[in-house]
C-alpha cells in the first residue's frame, strides 16, 4: 500500500511538472499578447456594476497597454455585451457597455465582442491568436472571479502560457449564505487558485513584477 501511494504521488508530481512546462511558459512582453477583458464603463464609479478598485486596476492596465503599444506587440480588447434575460449592465448600445477611456482601443487593435464569461466561447479569439502565432497571454481585466478566471482556465486548456496581472484586475464584494465576503478576499482567493500547483493555470504577478522581469 505504501509503495502504491508513493507511486501515485510521484506520478502526480510528474504530471504537474509536465503541465507546468507545457502551459506555464515564461511570458514576457516580447513573446506575448496583452488580453484586456471587459474594462468597460459600467464597472467604474457611476456605472451599474461598480467594482472595488476598478479605477486603480484600469490605470495599471493602461500602463501595460502603453508598453505593449510601444513594443508593437499584439493587444486584444474583450468587450462584453449582455444578451441574457434580466441583465442589468453591459446592455447593448449603452454608455456603460463602452470600453473605458483608460484603455480605448486604437483602430488597428483587435476588439472581440463576447456574450459569456469565457472570452473564447463563441468568439474568434482562439483563431485570431493562432493566426498571429501567439502562445503566451498576459491577462488583465474584470471581474477577476468571473470573466478573468474563466478565460484564463480556458486558455490553459488550449495550451497557452498565462500570466495574470493581479493589480490590473478587480472584482467586488460577494455574498455567500448571508455573509459578505470582501472583494479583497475574493481577489486573493481566485488569484491563488490560478497560481496553485506551481502556477498551473497562470503565473500571477503585479504590474511592476512583470514589467521588471521578476
Amino acid at each position: 500500500m505504501k509503495f502504491l501511494l508513493k507511486s501515485c504521488t510521484v506520478a502526480f508530481v510528474l504530471l504537474i511538472s509536465f503541465f507546468q512546462n507545457v502551459h506555464a511558459q515564461n511570458a514576457n512582453i516580447d513573446n506575448s499578447a496583452l488580453l484586456i477583458i471587459d474594462v468597460q464603463n459600467d464597472y467604474f464609479p457611476g456605472g451599474k456594476m461598480t467594482l472595488v478598485n476598478a479605477t486603480e486596476a484600469g490605470v495599471k492596465t493602461q500602463e501595460l497597454l502603453k508598453i505593449y503599444r510601444a513594443k508593437g506587440r499584439p493587444v486584444i480588447h474583450i468587450k462584453h455585451i449582455a444578451t441574457n434575460a434580466g441583465a442589468t449592465f453591459f446592455l447593448p448600445n449603452t454608455p456603460g457597455a463602452e470600453i473605458n477611456e483608460l484603455v480605448t482601443p486604437k483602430a488597428d487593435e483587435k476588439v472581440i465582442v463576447k456574450h459569456y464569461p469565457n472570452s473564447f466561447r463563441e468568439t474568434d479569439l482562439l483563431q485570431y491568436l493562432k493566426s498571429i502565432g501567439v502562445k503566451n497571454l498576459v491577462i488583465t481585466g474584470m471581474m477577476t472571479d468571473v470573466c478573468v478566471v474563466s478565460t484564463t482556465r480556458a486558455a490553459f486548456d488550449f495550451g497557452f502560457g498565462n500570466t495574470v496581472i493581479s493589480d490590473a484586475t478587480a472584482t467586488r464584494d460577494r455574498n455567500l449564505n448571508g455573509k459578505t465576503i470582501p472583494a479583497a478576499n475574493v481577489q486573493k482567493s481566485y488569484l491563488a487558485g490560478l497560481n496553485a500547483l506551481g502556477s498551473l493555470y497562470a503565473k500571477v504577478k503585479t504590474t511592476s513584477q512583470f514589467v521588471n522581469g521578476q
